[in-house]
């Protein structure tokens, strides 16, 4: 899920080498936290947010062959 996240991300900002993802593990639960420059944070987060819960619907339409919940986190 960490490429996945991260290959959207850098295909939406204008500083790509300053997109680092990073995962977590517990169990059955993975936690991306997605951390971009201040000035891409508003491309990430989208009006109202749509574009953060479109990156959050492809890794959960994603994850759902694995069987592991997955949640996205923007930092």
């Amino acid at each position: 899920m960490k490429e996945l996240v991260e290959v959207i991300a850098k295909a939406l900002v204008d500083n790509p080498d300053e997109v680092v993802v990073t995962e977590k593990q517990e169990g059955k639960n993975v936690t991306v936290e997605l951390h971009v420059a201040a000035s891409d944070m508003g491309k990430v987060i989208g009006k109202q947010g749509r574009i953060a819960k479109a990156i959050r619907s492809v890794v959960k339409a994603a994850s759902s062959k694995d069987n592991t919940k997955v949640d996205v986190e923007i930092i």
